[in-house]
């Protein structure tokens, strides 16, 4: 069995708990208008082995310590199920923490991989039906879907919210935020990361849209006036 891997960062710092090795799996249903990865969206070639990423992660095993581990990113690792789940019993034979960042939309039947996983990095896009599918050109079933059952088999959470200027960073949005987030009964973490530009050129140069190219960044400071706002609401 083989997967589709786009990149590797060996000494991942911020997705997830200690030092990770952050595997960037292909292939993606949404069409996030920020996204910075468009090149991540369709899944290539098979390039990897699960022998093959098992050994590669392994190396770098002795950085782990008592926090550290992998993490599967994307893309959305949820679209390469079969390839995922026979990595993760293979690393949790050799007792790596597992982490997920994902959006929860990928191929569903998520129990046996699911099984495998510590922790679930939860990128959350927008939280009404209508503001969900304007972003990513796709429904918030999935999603909804996957978060029942990360739910039911008791699954720790990180949030992540990108903050977009116009779409998500209003008081009103942050109050359905809040609300929304009370079906997650254990999160350990939220995050609010201010969108950004840096994934520009990408679009310019794989010739397509960017429907955020006029667009500004989110400024930091007011990110972080945002993010306070939002730990104060009941």
């Amino acid at each position: 069995m083989q997967g589709c891997i786009d990149s590797i960062e060996s000494m991942g710092l911020v997705d997830g708990p200690g030092i990770r090795t952050v595997i960037f799996l292909s292939g993606c249903k949404l069409r996030c208008k920020y996204c910075h990865n468009p090149e991540m969206w369709v899944k290539g070639k098979d390039n990897y082995s699960v022998d093959e990423l098992v050994k590669k992660i392994l190396r770098f095993k002795p950085y782990y310590g008592n926090k550290g581990g992998v993490t599967f990113s994307g893309g959305e690792p949820l679209m390469q199920p079969d390839f995922l789940l026979e990595v993760c019993k293979r690393l949790k034979q050799e007792g790596i923490h597992i982490a997920i960042d994902t959006a929860g939309v990928g191929t569903g039947h998520y129990e046996e991989l699911l099984s495998y996983v510590d922790l679930i990095i939860l990128d959350i896009k927008h939280v009404t039906r209508e503001g969900y599918i304007n972003l990513t050109g796709h429904e918030i079933d999935d999603s909804l879907n996957f978060i029942k059952t990360a739910n039911r088999m008791k699954k720790p959470y990180w949030i992540r919210q990108v903050v977009v200027p116009g779409v998500t960073d209003s008081e009103t949005y942050l109050k359905y935020l809040k609300q929304f987030l009370k079906q997650l009964p254990n999160i350990q973490k939220i995050d609010f990361i201010p969108y950004h530009k840096l994934g520009s050129e990408k679009y310019d140069r794989m010739g397509l849209e960017n429907p955020y190219r006029d667009k500004p960044a989110m400024d930091p400071d007011r990110c972080k006036e945002l993010y306070e706002y939002f730990m104060k609401l009941e």
